[in-house]
């Protein structure tokens, strides 16, 4: 995933997947599945701002 379209088509995708495990995780005793799966994509999706930072400043 390196050209620019891709890598915003699967940032709109996290944002979904990120909405809907967030609407899933209970408001208290969050169950440390939901939690992980949660931070996944906050991680991925942030790694993916990166590429697209670099990619717009290299042209």
């Amino acid at each position: 995933m390196c050209d620019f379209e891709s890598i915003k088509k699967r940032m709109k995708a996290l944002e979904t997947l990120i909405r809907e495990t967030r609407d899933r995780l209970p408001a208290h005793s969050t169950k440390p599945p939901v939690m992980m799966e949660l931070l996944d994509y906050e991680d991925e999706y942030e790694a993916l701002a990166k590429q697209l930072d670099e990619l717009k400043s290299k042209g």
